[in-house]
Formats: structure tokens, C-alpha cells, sequence
């Protein structure tokens, strides 16, 4: 029942008591002599509706012959001004200037016609095109056919039609065939029917549309979404990608859009403003409530600290409330969460590398080369690269045997004493076996001022039981006494108990069950009221040994009995490294390469880059899932991985060396 409540889930409303040509006067006086009054300005605008902010436009030219916006865009500046002065427009026409800004001048930005294309319904749409017209009298459907072309060109000319079906019947039998039409169209077959996609997406209803997803992913064995990513590519990819996730949620939708624009690679401000402005009057309370659900910071708290100044404070009175304060969740949300466990337990991932096997793989020349980089007079740092980066774990173990075999040297200390800083610590990462590297990172997670609590969680959550177990087996061999004896000389409290538990390695391997999952659902449920210790060692009794695919029919479960979600009840009611070990937890359980991708976001975007973090996903995931993260860092940030790679790690490696083997682990480009 989203568009029941479309009424009051704005977050502004109406001014009561409204007076236009005070108003009016008040935003002249304002602007009036030396310097404008900007907060008055701003506090006027915001608290007013857009209907009523027009009746101020109207009242301000019968008073003084002017131009309000006119005004306003030669007193201000900058975003700020960006900012009013798109809320002193109608949505009809901010839709219709966005739209012609985004197809004029140099490049096409496809972003902005994708997000305000997928997500106006039928009579925003039609407004829109009548604005533009309006406007610029020019035809908006001439215009962006003159922009864009193929199977992008004709989805946007099919959702300009603004003739989507609303009416609200639905037809179990036509479901039925539109699932079994979209799967023939991509999944089973050679190349993809197109067409099809672009008209059932195109034109069929929300509920109707809703349905098709889940019978296709029966039929499918895969979400709409991943079909969607196989099968199609480019802008034409984004646009349908968008169109499913706004039938699914139009204000999720909005919320991976705002974290993508403050997340990227700098602020997206045009696209921060031009959602804040067009959904502050329609579904913002939803919007914020799935930002809470999705990621770890309320949107309010985001907005704080990616902006400033009079620009900030316009976007939160735009933002309202801060929801990591408010403790309740909306229906809606609870729903959301639901459906997002439902998929994350039915979907297969295929996980892949991004490091293979090098074919016609020589041992002892490849010994020889690296002799020859290291011998003499200065390093061949190149040469070194090339090898050690391109070869799988398991083939660089035979070379380092190969070498001592060879030359009766030791690989390891000869890279050492040529190699200095990052380009080192990757280098002899990758030249170890999968279990001395962690046995490694473990030991200087531990070791040293402080300990690494974050390292410590992420190593021991994304492990299988065979890595933990050979883990356990190298460090003892290197240390001479057991991790589990390390990390309790190392951390106290319910913290210690959970690594203990983990750094066991016994994590059932099992299958969901459905009625025990329900009975785990049941006990968590329970925990929440009860104190905050029993609450701790009850979570970890299960979050530490089931399994993840059981876990995820848990989680899903908890849904149902609390009406919250897991992450909610954790970050809400836990603190500290207990907090983010259990939230560690339900981030792999969901999706375990989003949650490296976020891992190696925050080691880049943090005080400083965090290098020791970045070499050890890089080298630890580059034969697993490597691939995985990178689509989920993109999907994630807009930005590809490698981007972000080339310019996070600029600073300090003078020589290239460091960023040019992380960016052969990497792989590709996206």
C-alpha cells in the first residue's frame, strides 16, 4: 500500500496560515541591498510546498514587476543556489529542465535520463512532456531520439508514453507466460530478444510486474536482475536494471541512488539535489527508511558529513528527521527486508577469480627471470610484476621451490631484500600460500599499539572452515603457540568469545532447515527483550556455527516475528567490535563480495589508505571471488574498483609499482 500513504510520507507539507505576499515581501527584503539575508531565504523557501512556493513566484511579480527566480539565481550561488532555485520550480518543469540539460551540450548523461525515465509514473511523465514543450518548444521525444540510440533509444521512447498499465487487475494465466516469455527471451537461449524485455517491462502494471519477477526466478533459478546483467549491457543494461528495481521499490531505488551520489568518487551534487528536491513532497520517510535499512549511516548523518554550509543545511530540513535515532521501522521496510533475505537465499552465485592458472606455465624459467630481475646492480621491478601477479597461488609454490631446487636460494628472502614499503608486502602476500598469508595478516592484526579488530572480524567471517583450520595450522607452525591462544591474550569480553568461536573453523556446512531456522528466528526474536549479555551470547550461539544458507532463511524469519530487520536490532542495541562482528556476519551471510567490496571502499576512503587492508583482499580473494567484489564495488559506487584503485593509491607510491600489480590483481576496468 505504498500510494495510500503517498499523503503524508513527504517530508514537506504545507505551510499553514500560508500568506503569499508576505512572502513575497519578506524573500524581497531579503535579497534587498548589500549581501542576501541566505537563511531567511532558505528557511522560507523549505517551509513552504512547491504548489505554495508558486503562489509566492506569482504574488512576488504583481508586488514588485520582478522575476522571482531571476532574483534568487543572481543573489546566490554555486550548489546553493542550484539547490532553491530548482525548488522554486514545478516538477513538471525541474523533470523537463533536467532532461534537457542532460541531452544538451558535449555528452549525453545518461544517468539522469535512466533515474528520472524509470521511476515518474504515468501522470508525472505526461506533465513532463508538456513542460518541456512548454519550455523549450521543442519535442522531448524528438529531442532524445536525436540523443541516443538502439534498444536504450526505445525503452526511453516506450516509458515517455507514460502508458503504463494501472489498473490494478492481474492475470495469474498472463504471469505465467510473461515469465515463461522473458526467460526465453535471455536466459535459454543464444543471444537475447530485446523486444521482449522492452515491452513487458515497458508496459506492464507494478503488481503484475512484481509477480513475472517471482515466477521467473522459480523458473530461472536466478533473480530478473542477474538475467539482466548476463544478457544485456551498456546504458541499455542501467536503464532496465533501474526499471526493475523501481517496481520493486521505487524508494529503495532513490536510496541506492543517493549513496552512489555522496559514495562515488566525489559528491554527485546535481543528482543529490535534483532527488532530495523531486522526492521531498512524495516518498522521503521511505526513501530514508531504506537508506537505514541498506546501509550502515541514516541519511541524515550522511548528508552531515559529505556537505556544508548553507547547502547542507537546506538538504537536511529537505531530509527531516535523523532516523539513527528513531528506533521504529515502517511496514514497508519490514517488507523490503524480507524480500531481500527471500532473494539472497534463492539466488545461485557463480563465484569467480580474477587470477587463473598462467597456461604453458615453465617453473625453472620463470626461477631463471626472477633471478635475473633481482642480480646486479638495482631491481627489475617490472619483470617481477609480471610473473609473480600473473601466476595462480599454486603455481608460485613450485616456483619457489623451483628457485631453491635451481639455484640453492630462498625466493622469499631475495624478494625481500630487493623490494621495499607496499610493493613488498604485495609482492610476498601473494608469493605465500593462501593459509601462511592469513596466518600472516592475523599476526598483525594482533601484534603491535593496537589491535586490528577490523581485520580480525573480516578474516575469520569470510573464511571457510578449511582456510581457518589450515590458518590455524600455519600460524602454529610460525608461532609456536595457537591463535586461539593469541587472540585471548589479545581481546576480552563477548568479543574474545566470538573469535574463539569462529577461529574454531566448525561452522556447520549444512543446508537451511526450515522449521529449526524458524525456531532460531523465534529464540533471536526473544533475545531482543532480554538483557544486553544474555542478548550477545544467544546471537552468538547462532550466528557463530549455523551455516549461511540456513542463516539466511533465519534472518529472513526474524523479519516475520520482529517486524525489523537483523542489522537494524544489532546496530541499534549492540556496540563496539561485538556490534560490528555480528553485523560482519549478516553482511557475508547476504552477500559475502558486497560486503569485501564495502571493506575495501572504507580501506581506500578512510583517514589515509589503508594499505595493509587493500593487499589483503586483493591477495586473498584474487582466486575466489575477486570478480564478485568488483561488480558489487560498482554497483555499489558508480565508480569501478579500478578507478578507485588509481586514484587512492597515488600518494606515496612515486615509482607506479604498488598500483600497477593491484591493478593486474583487479583485472578489469568495469
Amino acid at each position: 500500500g505504498g500510494r495510500e500513504r503517498q499523503r503524508e510520507i513527504g517530508t514537506i507539507t504545507d505551510a499553514p496560515d500560508f500568506d503569499p505576499c508576505a512572502d513575497a515581501e519578506n524573500l524581497y527584503n531579503a535579497m534587498k541591498g548589500i549581501g542576501s539575508d541566505k537563511e531567511a531565504i532558505l528557511d522560507l523557501v523549505t517551509s513552504r510546498s512547491n504548489a505554495q512556493r508558486q503562489e509566492v513566484i506569482a504574488a512576488y511579480k504583481s508586488s514588485f514587476g520582478k522575476d522571482l527566480i531571476e532574483d534568487l539565481k543572481y543573489e546566490l550561488t554555486g550548489k546553493f543556489e542550484r539547490l532553491i532555485v530548482s525548488l522554486m520550480r514545478t516538477p513538471a518543469y525541474h523533470d523537463a529542465k533536467e532532461i534537457h540539460d542532460a541531452l544538451k551540450g558535449a555528452g549525453t548523461n545518461e544517468r539522469c535520463l535512466i533515474e528520472v525515465m524509470a521511476s515518474r509514473t504515468n501522470k508525472q511523465t505526461q506533465e513532463m512532456v508538456a513542460a518541456y514543450n512548454d519550455a523549450y518548444g521543442r519535442n522531448i521525444e524528438e529531442d532524445i531520439t536525436a540523443d541516443t540510440s538502439g534498444h536504450f533509444k526505445k525503452m526511453l521512447i516506450v516509458l515517455l508514453q507514460g502508458t503504463r498499465d494501472e489498473s490494478g487487475v492481474v492475470d495469474a494465466d498472463l504471469v505465467e507466460q510473461d515469465a515463461q516469455d522473458l526467460f526465453a527471451a535471455g536466459e535459454e537461449q543464444w543471444g537475447t530478444d530485446e523486444a521482449k524485455f522492452i515491452m513487458i517491462l515497458g508496459n506492464r502494471s507494478v503488481t503484475h510486474l512484481r509477480m513475472v519477477f517471482d515466477a521467473y526466478e522459480k523458473i530461472a533459478e536466478v533473480s530478473i536482475e542477474d538475467s539482466i546483467k548476463n544478457e544485456l549491457s551498456g546504458d541499455f543494461e542501467r536503464l532496465m536494471l533501474a526499471v526493475v528495481q523501481c517496481i520493486r521499490s521505487v524508494p529503495m531505488f532513490y536510496a541506492k541512488r543517493l549513496y552512489k551520489s555522496m559514495k562515488g568518487l566525489g559528491t554527485a551534487d546535481n543528482t543529490l539535489i535534483r532527488i532530495m528536491i523531486s522526492r521531498s513532497e512524495i516518498d522521503m520517510l521511505d526513501i530514508r527508511e531504506c537508506f537505514r535499512l541498506r546501509y550502515e549511516k541514516s541519511l541524515y548523518n550522511m548528508i552531515k558529513d559529505d556537505t556544508s554550509g548553507d547547502y547542507k543545511r537546506t538538504l537536511l530540513i529537505l531530509c527531516g528527521g535523523d532516523d539513527d535515532l528513531a528506533g521504529e521501522f515502517f511496514p514497508e521496510a519490514a517488507q523490503i527486508a524480507y524480500k531481500m533475505w527471500e532473494l539472497s537465499a534463492m539466488t545461485k552465485v557463480q563465484l569467480r577469480p580474477t587470477v587463473r592458472p598462467a597456461s604453458g606455465f615453465d617453473p625453472a624459467a620463470d626461477a631463471q627471470a626472477l633471478r635475473k630481475a633481482m642480480k646486479g646492480f638495482g631491481t627489475d621491478e617490472d619483470a617481477i610484476i609480471d610473473i609473480v601477479a600473473q601466476r595462480s597461488n599454486a603455481q608460485r609454490q613450485e616456483i619457489r621451490q623451483t628457485f631453491k631446487s635451481l639455484l640453492g636460494r630462498d625466493l622469499m628472502k631475495d624478494l625481500k631484500s630487493e623490494l621495499s614499503k607496499n610493493l613488498e608486502r604485495l609482492i610476498i602476500g601473494l608469493m605465500l600460500t593462501p593459509a601462511e598469508f592469513d596466518a600472516k595478516m592475523m599476526r598483525k592484526a594482533i601484534e603491535g599499539a593496537g589491535t586490528d579488530e577490523h581485520a580480525l572480524i573480516e578474516i575469520l567471517v569470510t573464511r571457510s572452515n578449511e582456510q581457518i583450520q589450515a590458518m590455524n595450522a600455519a600460524y602454529k607452525a610460525g608461532e609456536f603457540k595457537s591463535l586461539e591462544d593469541a587472540i585471548q591474550s589479545d581481546t576480552s569480553g563477548h568479543f574474545c568469545r566470538i573469535l574463539v568461536s569462529l577461529v574454531q573453523g566448525a561452522r556447520e556446512e549444512s543446508p537451511a532447515d526450515l522449521e529449526r531456522a524458524e525456531a532460531d528466528a523465534q529464540e533471536l526474536a526473544n533475545a531482543c527483550n532480554a538483557e544486553s549479555d544474555d542478548m550477545e551470547i544467544k546471537f552468538m550461539s547462532i550466528l557463530c556455527t549455523r551455516s549461511f544458507s540456513h542463516l539466511r532463511k533465519v534472518f529472513q524469519e526474524f523479519v516475520k516475528y520482529t517486524n525489523k530487520d537483523i542489522e537494524q536490532i544489532i546496530k541499534k542495541e549492540m556496540s563496539g567490535d561485538v556490534k560490528n562482528a555480528f553485523y560482519a556476519i549478516v553482511r557475508s551471510v547476504k552477500n559475502q563480495p558486497s560486503y569485501l567490496a564495502d571493506r575495501l571502499y572504507k580501506a581506500m576512503k578512510g583517514l589515509g589508505t589503508d594499505d595493509r587492508a587493500l593487499i589483503r583482499i586483493m591477495v586473498s580473494r584474487s582466486e575466489i571471488d575477486l570478480f564478485n567484489i568488483r561488480k558489487e564495488f560498482k554497483e555499489t559506487h558508480d565508480a569501478s574498483l579500478h578507478e578507485f584503485i588509481q586514484v587512492e593509491t597515488m600518494i606515496g607510491d612515486t615509482s607506479g609499482d604498488y598500483r600497477k600489480t593491484l591493478l593486474i590483481l583487479c583485472g578489469g576496468e568495469d
